[in-house]
C-alpha cells in the first residue's frame, strides 16, 4: 500500500507549502481570461491554472460545479482538468459537497475516489446534514485506497452561521454546537499518533471558532481545508493567528484573488499569495 492521504498532504506541506488554489472557472473570469462562457472555455482555463500551479503549489482545489453547468462536455473537460494536474504531481482536491446515505453515497465515493475513475481526484468535500456517520463508507473507501475526505463543519459563507452555530446537545453549559460536534466527531475517525489524518473538515477562515465553541489541540490530526482566505476577507498572513494551535493543518484555499491576476498575471499572484501563507505560519 502507498502512503496515506494525510501523509502525502504533508509532504505537500513541507514540499510546496500549505497554499491551495481554487480552479473556479466563473462566466465572469472565462471573459477576463479571454476564454468563452463553455465546456472548451472551461476546460483551457483549467489546463491553465493547473499549468501555473505546478511547481509553485501543492494542492488545487476544482470546483466542480462550474464544470457541471456544461453538462456531459463539461465534465469531460473536467476529466481532463483532473487528469493533467495528478499528472503533474499536484494533489487534488474535488469541491464537491456529496452526500447522501447507503448505495447512493457509496456511488458518490466511487465516483471521485476510485482509483481508475474518469473522476478520480485525492480527496473530496462531503457533506453531513444527513449525519456524520451516514458517510461512513465513504470514509472508509478513502482510506482504503489511500484518499481523503473533507467534511463541511463551518463553512466561510454568512448564510450558514444560524444553523452551524445551533446548540445540538448536551446541557446548557455542555452542549456543542452543530459546527463543534461535527469538527469534534471527524478528529475521532482519525488514527492518534504525530501523523496527520486523512478524514478532514471544512472550517471557513472567516468564522469565530470560539463563537462556535472550537477549540484546537495540539493533539488533533484533522487537516482542515479553509476557505475565505482572499475575496472573502480573510488575510492569508493571519493564517497562524485564525488558526492558532491549528495552523500547521491548515490547508488555506485562495481562488479569486488569485485567479483574477488574469493568464499573466496568476503567476505572480500566485507565488505572492504562497510567500505570505508561508512567512505568517513559520512564525
Amino acid at each position: 500500500m502507498g502512503p496515506s492521504f494525510g501523509d502525502r498532504l504533508s509532504l505537500a506541506f513541507s514540499e510546496r507549502g500549505q497554499l491551495c488554489l481554487g480552479i473556479d472557472p466563473h462566466a465572469a473570469l472565462l471573459t477576463q481570461w479571454g476564454l468563452p462562457d463553455s465546456a472548451s472555455g472551461v476546460r483551457e482555463f483549467g489546463l491553465r491554472v493547473v499549468e501555473a500551479a505546478t511547481g509553485r503549489v501543492g494542492i488545487v482545489k476544482p470546483q466542480v460545479a462550474f464544470f457541471e453547468r456544461h453538462g456531459a462536455a463539461g465534465y469531460l473537460a473536467l476529466e481532463a482538468v483532473l487528469a493533467e494536474a495528478r499528472a503533474a504531481d499536484l494533489l487534488v482536491i474535488a469541491d464537491v459537497k456529496r452526500g447522501d446515505v447507503g448505495s447512493s453515497v457509496e456511488a458518490y465515493g466511487e465516483a471521485w475516489l476510485s482509483s481508475g475513475s474518469p473522476l478520480e481526484c485525492d480527496a473530496m468535500t462531503i457533506s453531513p446534514f444527513l449525519g456524520v456517520a451516514s458517510n461512513t463508507v465513504v470514509f472508509d473507501l478513502a482510506v482504503q485506497s489511500r484518499k481523503g475526505v473533507f467534511v463541511l463543519a463551518g463553512t466561510s459563507n454568512p448564510e450558514a452561521l444560524g444553523i452551524q452555530s445551533a446548540k445540538v446537545h448536551g446541557g446548557a453549559e455542555t452542549a456543542l454546537t452543530l459546527a463543534g460536534a461535527i469538527t469534534d466527531e471527524v478528529e475521532t475517525l482519525n488514527q492518534a499518533g504525530d501523523r496527520l489524518g486523512s478524514i478532514g473538515v471544512v472550517l471557513g477562515a472567516t468564522l469565530d471558532f470560539e463563537e462556535l465553541g472550537i477549540q484546537f489541540s495540539e493533539r488533533d490530526r484533522a487537516p482542515i481545508l479553509a476557505p475565505g482566505f482572499g475575496a472573502q476577507g480573510a488575510r492569508l498572513q493571519d493564517a497562524a493567528r485564525i488558526f492558532g494551535l491549528a495552523a500547521a493543518r491548515v490547508v488555506a484555499t485562495v481562488s479569486r484573488s488569485v485567479l483574477a491576476a488574469g493568464p499573466t498575471g496568476i503567476s505572480h499572484a500566485l507565488e505572492s499569495a504562497a510567500a505570505e501563507l508561508a512567512l505568517a505560519v513559520s512564525r
